[in-house]
């Protein structure tokens, strides 16, 4: 089976722009949520969010480009320039793909919602002033697949060019797919990632009224999974984006593998539009796919960036499926959600976890759950608090779980 490995990696998360900024904030332990202003102006029900650190899309993707593009695709579109740069796919400082084939290289995003900031702007312009004030922008920027489409026009990329949509595992998604577009050989390097900037009036209002968002106004102590007293998860926007290549592929060039995509599994839970099954039933079978496609004994794992939302449904029956899948192995796995920090981002929450687990491996320290201070019971699992713990890996999964009851998880072994 053809080794696929990652090579680059771009990041803006809530924790913080760029990898060793996102790394050093998820190490951390201490929460990116905050009162949003915008939505307290808007007299949203819940009134914080974990945004990405302030950026200036002008001055980052040029005025005119920026303007025509939603505040999702400017996340994509710099999170994958500081990949290809990272994997040095080009020369210092370009974003036009240079020393790869550009028709072997592909784009495969995941979104789970796509434009919201433009649907949010332009029906009550539509609303207000007529259908003759709506935008002609509107559809190019609303839709799901700009993100993958304006990486692929910004950089060169003729490959294989796809979007997924698996709600909050997209991100996930999109890197199993990535991998198994190489591993079939329709390209040599796939730019692979997901992306979210869902923070609008109209976004934070629906999930709060279906019950999703936490309740608690201190955004301190608003996300915190796995602990007793979560009440659901604190929205996030964020991009992840990691530079897949076939290791034959890489070492031809000369490129530094950071970590090999061993393993991922799908599967759907085919239970519920929001809830999953008390069992988890469903994230057990992407979890054992994944392994298995690894080929990888449960023992091995050492270490779970688990999808942990903060949200009393998500964090039991996660719990639950993880100790149905290692058994007695799994009171020897470091296990944290990386959420306590970055809030929920939604379709790019599978991504950025993914690049957790991957620097986790890699330095062999799993980052704190922040706000765990009251583990409930019932969840049976060795979770991280307070401080980084020192763990040597061989091994680490990262799950994904998405409305629909559709579940990801990948597993990265070291290069």
């Amino acid at each position: 089976m053809t080794d696929v490995v990652v090579t680059g990696i771009g990041i803006l998360s809530p924790s913080g722009r760029g990898l060793d900024a996102a790394w050093a904030g998820a190490l951390s332990g201490r929460t990116a949520a905050a009162r949003d202003e915008l939505l307290a102006e808007m007299g949203t029900p819940v009134q914080i969010s974990c945004r990405v650190p302030a950026f200036d899309p002008d001055a980052e993707l040029g005025r005119g480009a920026a303007r025509r593009l939603d505040r999702f695709t400017h996340l994509a579109v710099i999170a994958a320039r500081e990949a290809i740069a990272h994997a040095g796919l080009s020369e210092a400082g370009e974003e036009r793909i240079t020393y790869v084939d550009a028709d072997r290289t592909g784009v495969m995003m995941g979104s789970g919602i796509g434009g919201a900031e433009t649907w949010a702007e332009e029906y009550p312009r539509y609303l207000d002033k007529g259908p003759g004030r709506v935008s002609p922008m509107f559809v190019p920027k609303m839709l799901s697949n700009p993100a993958a489409g304006t990486i692929a026009i910004r950089s060169g990329a003729r490959g294989p060019n796809m979007t997924v949509n698996t709600a909050c595992a997209a991100g996930a998604s999109a890197i199993h797919l990535g991998r198994d577009l190489l591993r079939a050989g329709a390209a040599d390097v796939i730019l692979a990632g997901g992306v979210e900037a869902g923070v609008t009036g109209l976004s934070v209002s629906a999930f709060a009224q279906m019950g999703a968002l936490t309740k608690n106004p201190d955004p301190a102590t608003a996300s915190r999974p796995f602990d007793v007293a979560r009440d659901g998860f604190v929205i996030g926007e964020g991009a992840a984006v990691l530079v897949l290549e076939t290791a034959e592929h890489a070492a031809g060039r000369g490129a530094t593998p950071l970590a090999v995509v061993a393993g991922a599994g799908a599967s759907a839970d085919a239970h519920h539009a929001t809830a999953p099954p008390e069992d988890g039933g469903g994230a057990r079978l992407a979890m054992q796919r994944a392994l298995a496609d690894a080929d990888v004994d449960p023992t091995v794992v050492g270490h779970l960036n688990a999808h942990g939302t903060s949200t009393p449904l998500n964090d039991a029956a996660e719990g639950r499926a993880l100790r149905a899948v290692f058994g007695d192995h799994t009171d020897r796995i470091a296990v944290s959600s990386t959420k306590g920090v970055t809030g929920h981002t939604l379709g790019a929450a599978g991504a950025i976890e993914a690049v957790f687990s991957i620097q986790a491996l890699r330095e062999g320290r799993v980052p704190p759950t922040a706000n765990l201070v009251d583990q409930d019971p019932e969840i049976d699992l060795d979770v991280v608090a307070g401080a980084p713990r020192e763990v040597t890996l061989q091994a680490v999964m990262s799950t994904s779980m998405g409305f629909g009851g559709q579940n990801a998880a990948l597993v990265f072994t070291p290069a």
